[in-house]
């Protein structure tokens, strides 16, 4: 009423729209108000209070049920895939993690993980990696041991092979122990390791005397920063005032050569503020015997970078695993051995720059110089495209690798036809009724006497090679950046039996890199706190870690 001060409890007023409704007691008109005339407010929930839990929350699954079976499983995945211990799943953060994303959610003991859902994991992950093996037709072998910090001997074996989609793939196929000394096995063919090869010339150059006296000042001195907190921190100072990278200077590990040639790199990098830090009355104090390297001295250590570049740069290309590597050490060995001989040597070449071309040639000259080496290496060369022209041989062994090439092919051809033929042999055929007369067409009434049937002769294997030989030399060359596992790809139909006989060699690995890399794997997973992990757990992990695809094992 007007004027009245009385609250009027016969209707109830939206404060969206202003719009009136009658009120009767309840709240069902204004929520029809609200689906009709503002529909997205009609969806939204009000969020339980915080004291209010729905009985799902008290609801355990059950350890058989999707869900669980699911988390479990990606847990095995965590503990295989990432290097964990089987204790994670005891440990306070990840108990506190796995309770938030999934209260409902009992994580099983660690035993369960040891015994159970690891080994389960890998039951199927090995019948997977079994199952594409037998769907190659060559599988190259690397194989080499490893010391524990238990102080166990395991030997590691790694497939390599080629898909049918021409994809380089490796797959680590078992670890085991090794309680007597591993020597080559004889009635395999083998290969060096190049970059073993790489390496053995190398540090026969950085054993002259030049070398290894300029190498010792260096690590004096990159040591010394590395030991005194004050000399560190003049030189990050310095590093900042004279605007240089702000890079830790590097120390040489003995077992590997390219840490020698980084350590000079990163040194003269630095040689500006490793001077102004060692010349700080702070670093005097505590370092007053350390003296930097004379103008002399920087330009030998220069000299000697330039020297070593190419030995880091052949290694960098032997260790990639997309791309084939044995048919690189033919055309990288001839190159080195040009670049280093004698005659070969520049006369601007300083004389430590000249001995150290001398020394790595005379120990690269010992190397791949049997003829079983030979072929394979040229062979495979030779059926990589970027390298077919072999430019680094004379004409009379190129003429020898092409005969070898056809010949492997043909002979590869016809092995293959027999076990096909044996396979048809033992398949038992259903006996069938004689096959029923055909009419002749008219066209064979009216010219089959003037134009007979032309009977096709079978080529040989031998010809048939050697016309994919003579086309494939016809091709033009592929380009040094490009994957030679793609044009085969491409050009397989052209050439099959070349083909063929290419994914037999271009899958053998040209270097023990890939079985190096297991090694820094498995010392991340027998560490010092897993030491007493049994060989078999060993085996599982390091498969797992190697083989193990995430996705596919949860189902994505």
């Amino acid at each position: 009423m007007p004027g009245s001060t009385a609250l009027d409890m016969t209707h109830t007023v939206c404060k969206l729209c202003k719009t009136k409704t009658k009120y009767f007691g309840s709240t069902t008109n204004a929520r029809a108000h609200i689906n009709r005339h503002h529909s997205e407010l009609s969806d939204t929930e009000q969020p339980p209070a915080a004291d209010q839990r729905t009985l799902q929350c008290f609801t355990k699954l059950p350890a058989n049920s999707e869900r669980a079976k699911k988390i479990t499983r990606s847990i095995a995945c965590f503990i295989a895939k990432d290097l964990r211990p089987y204790s994670v799943v005891e440990n306070e953060g990840f108990v506190c993690m796995l309770q938030t994303a999934e209260p409902r959610y009992t994580i099983p003991s660690r035993k369960f993980f040891t015994e159970t859902a690891v080994p389960q994991l890998y039951n199927e992950t090995k019948r997977k990696v079994a199952s594409a093996l037998t769907e190659t037709t060559r599988v190259a072998l690397t194989c080499d041991a490893w010391t524990s910090r238990a102080t166990k001997s395991f030997v590691t074996f790694t497939a390599h092979y080629i898909t049918d989609t021409w994809v380089l793939e490796s797959r680590v196929l078992q670890t085991r122990v090794m309680h007597e000394s591993h020597t080559a096995i004889d009635n395999l063919a083998h290969i060096t390791c190049f970059a073993h090869t790489l390496n053995l010339a190398a540090q026969r150059a950085l054993k002259l005397t030049t070398v290894s006296r300029l190498l010792g000042r260096i690590r004096r001195i990159t040591g010394f920063f590395h030991r005194s907190a004050i000399a560190n921190h003049e030189l990050l100072e310095k590093q900042k005032l004279l605007q240089l990278p702000v890079h830790k200077l590097k120390t040489d590990v003995a077992t590997r050569w390219n840490s020698a040639l980084d350590m000079i790199e990163r040194f003269l990098e630095q040689q500006p503020a490793i001077c102004a830090a060692l010349l700080s009355p702070q670093v005097r104090k505590s370092g007053s015997d350390i003296c930097t390297l004379s103008d002399t001295d920087i330009s030998t250590a220069e000299e000697i970078a330039s020297a070593l570049k190419p030995m880091k740069d052949a290694t960098h290309i032997m260790s990639e695993d997309s791309t084939p590597t044995l048919s690189v050490i033919a055309p990288l060995h001839a190159q080195l051995l040009h670049d280093t001989e004698a005659a070969g040597v520049a006369a601007a070449d300083t004389p430590v720059i000249r001995e150290i071309k001398l020394a790595i040639h005379d120990d690269l000259g010992k190397r791949y110089s049997s003829a079983r080496d030979k072929r394979m290496l040229y062979s495979a060369s030779f059926l990589d495209p970027r390298f077919k022209a072999l430019p680094f041989l004379t004409e009379e062994d190129q003429l020898e690798i092409h005969a070898n090439v056809v010949a492997e092919a043909a002979a590869l051809e016809r092995q293959v036809n027999s076990e096909e033929a044996e396979v048809e042999s033992e398949t038992p055929q259903q006996e069938e009724g004689p096959a029923p007369k055909r009419k002749p067409s008219a066209l064979v009434t009216l010219l089959g006497k003037t134009f007979t049937e032309v009977s096709v002769v079978p080529r040989s294997a031998s010809s048939r090679a050697e016309e994919e030989l003579k086309k494939y030399l016809e091709a033009p060359p592929l380009s040094l950046a490009e994957n030679p596992l793609s044009w085969w790809r491409t050009h397989q139909t052209a050439f099959p039996l070349l083909a063929e006989l290419a994914k037999r060699y271009l899958c053998i690995p040209g270097t023990s890199v890939a079985a190096e890399r297991v090694f820094s794997t498995a010392g991340e997973i027998v560490t010092a706190q897993r030491s007493s992990l049994t060989p078999a757990h060993v085996d599982q992990l390091l498969f797992l870690q190697k083989n193990l695809n995430v996705a596919s094992a949860n189902g994505q």
